[in-house]
């Protein structure tokens, strides 16, 4: 029997895919789980697949590599995405792809599928990873494009219809649109489609709120090295642990709340909430380390090129060759990137308390207001004049 990999959660919309992918296709569904750090429950996706006829489940734990080589590269580029979004769900769908079609070419399956909507950006995520890796070998089946199910209500009816278990939110109704990895957690959907509705406190899953937070400040130290996190207050942890302390110092105390109206790779814009507390720290930390460590050339040239590296996340592109590019520049200077960070946190602020490192680049002694002879001023005035010529220039 022909066979098809599908990137499964466990949750309503996949399952629903699971059960019309086996009737539309005839084909055996391989159900495929990447484990990035989502609220899983194991037992769930294989009781839930399980009960559809699923006779493989393949759950991954690719939490310390997706950290590693694709969260803290996209923190070394400092990527927001339209000045607020740190691309929590971008940077997750490359990863998964690219494990799918392993998974499609070990098992020898003709297909592989995904849950992503056809409104939606995932879809693209997907599929240019899915033709980066599977080429035009592996068929992509976009179930969401192909079906006759519409809305939201289609699927609670196909799914009631097929004695799909259909999960509740706190209020009782159909949930949320939810994506969530070690990195962040998005919301969608129902009164946050109104640009107007401010969003229920009640979505939030990791972080509380900044009035409710402490009303104690927390200090910690965060220790870089080659422009990568290494350590919190003088512990060295693996990429995966890291974040994970980071995230519940930061969650505990507000840090990391975005709500945003952004512009789709698809042409339409949509609302998010999104939730990034670790992540959040990390990017504050990281510009205050390369802050004392980076010349004003250096500085400057990665200033310019992340607006463009971080739509390309954004859009999809992290395998394409222009990202990696930019990586490249990105990277070029990464070992000159070792120090150490302290910061404090309350109540949803970060405060830079302390930069520490042996690099020279930062020298007190061309700064200080005491008269030195380590910098020119005779330089000065003539790098004013050079320059009030420019002012005429095209």
């Amino acid at each position: 029997m022909k066979k098809i990999v599908l990137a499964y959660s466990g949750g309503l919309d996949t399952s629903i895919i699971l059960r019309w992918l086996q009737e539309n296709y005839k084909a055996e569904v391989i159900a495929y789980t990447s484990d990035i750090g989502q609220v899983i429950d194991r037992k769930k996706i294989i009781k839930n697949a399980k009960r559809l006829g699923v006779k493989k489940v393949i759950i991954e734990n690719l939490k310390n590599i997706f950290v590693k080589d694709y969260v803290f590269p996209m923190i070394r580029a400092h990527a927001v995405y339209e000045g607020l979004y740190l691309l929590g769900t971008s940077i997750a769908r490359p990863l998964i792809a690219k494990r799918q079609i392993k998974i499609a070419k070990k098992y020898k399956a003709f297909a592989v599928s995904h849950g992503a909507t056809g409104k939606g950006n995932d879809q693209v995520r997907f599929e240019l990873g899915y033709s980066y890796f599977g080429g035009k070998k592996i068929k992509i089946i976009a179930p969401w494009r192909e079906w006759k199910l519409q809305s939201r209500g289609d699927l609670i009816k196909y799914a009631k219809k097929n004695k799909i278990p259909i999960p509740k939110d706190k209020k009782g109704a159909p949930p949320f649109s939810v994506d969530d990895n070690i990195f962040h957690t998005s919301t969608e959907g129902k009164v946050l489609e109104n640009p107007k509705n401010s969003p229920p406190e009640f979505i939030f899953q990791r972080t509380v709120s900044p009035e409710k937070a402490p009303n104690k400040k927390t200090k910690l130290k965060i220790s870089f090295r080659n422009s990568d996190p290494i350590a919190i207050n003088g512990k060295k942890l693996s990429p995966e642990k890291l974040l994970e302390k980071l995230n519940f110092l930061a969650g505990k105390n507000g840090v990391g709340r975005v709500d945003l109206v952004e512009n789709r790779f698809i042409g339409i814009k949509s609302r998010g909430v999104y939730e990034t507390p670790g992540g959040t720290l990390l990017y504050v930390a990281h510009r205050a380390i390369e802050s004392v460590t980076l010349d004003r050339k250096t500085a400057h040239a990665k200033e310019k090129i992340m607006p463009e590296y971080a739509e390309l996340v954004y859009n999809g592109y992290w395998f394409s060759k222009k990202r990696m590019r930019l990586q490249k520049i990105i990277d070029k200077n990464r070992k000159q990137v070792t120090g150490d960070i302290i910061l404090s946190i309350y109540k949803g602020n970060i405060t830079i308390i302390s930069r520490r490192t042996k690099n020279k680049a930062y020298s007190m002694k061309k700064v200080s207001f005491e008269e030195n002879k380590t910098f020119n001023k005779k330089k000065v005035e003539n790098f004013i004049k050079f320059h009030s010529k420019q002012l005429n220039k095209a």
